[in-house]
């Protein structure tokens, strides 16, 4: 059973050897909120993983660490239990999905553990892990569906209390459900009337599905660049605890993740992996209630592969309305272009790319289609130039 005595016992064997993360103001991620970010990704490791992983570990027997250990992670947690085996000099054979960002399997082999990579998702590395556990009898740490696990990280929990005793509310990213469950036992014990939010990726909702229908569910496939929550079974511990402590559990898009990563990168400094931003991307599209109240989004990750980031960045840009294409429909005469580039740069936006293509059937046989990628500063400034564009006689052809 989860006890507030274990998380506080948890806490105490955490203390030398996690980090006690920082609370930071960000107070322009949602303007009728007040927001901190509970900064997680800047945790050893990169993640909240590390604090289940060690405390696990820490309980199990001289027997039981002589047998070694065994892991299946999409990166974070094979990295806090790899530190964590290192640290106590166990044996670790970890089993990472293929989607998993190359950063994190490297990292992870640096620690010292056997990495054993499976095609699929993590519910397939799950599936691998079990059957050699069968086979070699060695110990498995489970990501989420373990006590001693959502203890470790509801010392998050008793951290966001001790930091900020009136908070209103906390946002919360779910996969399994391990981080939410320890978080929200820890705030609800010792703060009844804090909320407790959580959020999934739209294209892995597994536990809003096993909450809203009252029993777990396993979902046929997931889809989202934010691994670290791509899993298609909550555990039936977490799903017991979220029933019983959680508030509401919400979704956010592809699109908004990336959105709130790129503005995490520029408002805060901040970089987090598409699993840690969802509980922000959940405040800035105003997924949850959290108008007027004082608010913590937990920050679970940042372990980020830079390749992916470079297109998070750019999905980003296009999705606020910073950076998009625009193509205008003219007559093939000269001058035109210097018309154009004039209504752009006296609406103080950017271009970066042009391109010119002649018409086709059904257009003027003088027609062509000018093509402009620009950078723009939000939604409203793109359609004001938008606007321009028609005033001045210019026919706008959307892009699909």
């Amino acid at each position: 059973m989860i006890t507030i005595d274990k998380i506080y016992n948890a806490a105490q064997v955490l203390k030398d050897n996690i980090r006690t993360t920082d609370l930071i103001p960000a107070p322009n991620l949602n303007m009728n909120s007040e927001i901190y970010l509970k900064a997680e990704n800047l945790q050893l490791t990169g993640s909240f993983k590390l604090r289940g992983a060690f405390y696990k570990i820490s309980t199990l027997s001289k027997e039981e660490k002589e047998r070694g250990i065994i892991a299946c992670s999409a990166g974070n947690h094979a990295q806090g239990v790899a530190l964590s085996a290192k640290n106590a000099g166990i044996k670790a054979t970890i089993f990472i999905p293929s989607i998993a960002p190359i950063s994190k399997i490297e990292a992870t082999r640096k620690y010292g553990a056997e990495i054993k990579l499976i095609d699929g998702v993590y519910d397939d590395a799950y599936n691998a892990a079990i059957q050699y556990q069968k086979e070699t009898n060695a110990i498995f740490i489970h990501p989420f569906d373990d006590d001693e696990i959502i203890a470790g990280q509801g010392t998050i929990g008793l951290e966001l209390i001790n930091q900020m005793p009136d908070l209103d509310a906390v946002i919360v990213p779910i996969g399994g459900g391990g981080l939410i469950s320890g978080v929200a036992f820890a705030i609800k014990t010792l703060n009844p009337k804090c909320k407790v939010y959580g959020v999934q990726a739209q294209g892995a909702k597994s536990m809003i599905n096993a909450l809203e229908h009252n029993e777990i569910e396993t979902l046929k496939s997931v889809q989202t660049f934010a691994d670290g929550i791509a899993v298609k079974t909550p555990g039936e511990t977490t799903f017991d605890i979220c029933s019983k402590y959680v508030d509401e559990v919400v979704s956010v898009s592809d699109d908004e993740i990336a959105t709130a990563i790129l503005t995490l990168i520029e408002q805060q400094k901040l970089i987090a992996e598409g699993a840690g931003a969802v509980s922000v991307a959940a405040a800035m599209f105003d997924k949850v209630p959290i108008k007027g109240k004082k608010t913590a989004c937990i920050v679970s990750g940042g372990n980020i592969d830079v390749n992916i980031l470079s297109r998070v960045i750019n999905r980003g840009l296009l999705t606020s309305g910073r950076l998009t294409d625009l193509t205008i429909e003219l007559l093939d005469k000269p001058g035109q272009l210097r018309e154009v580039s004039t209504i752009i740069a006296d609406l103080g936006a950017n271009v970066i790319r042009v391109s010119h293509k002649q018409g086709g059937k059904g257009t003027d046989i003088n027609g062509c289609f000018l093509n402009i990628s620009m950078e723009t500063k939000n939604h409203q400034h793109l359609d004001e130039i938008k606007t321009a564009f028609k005033n001045a006689g210019y026919k706008i052809k959307e892009n699909k």
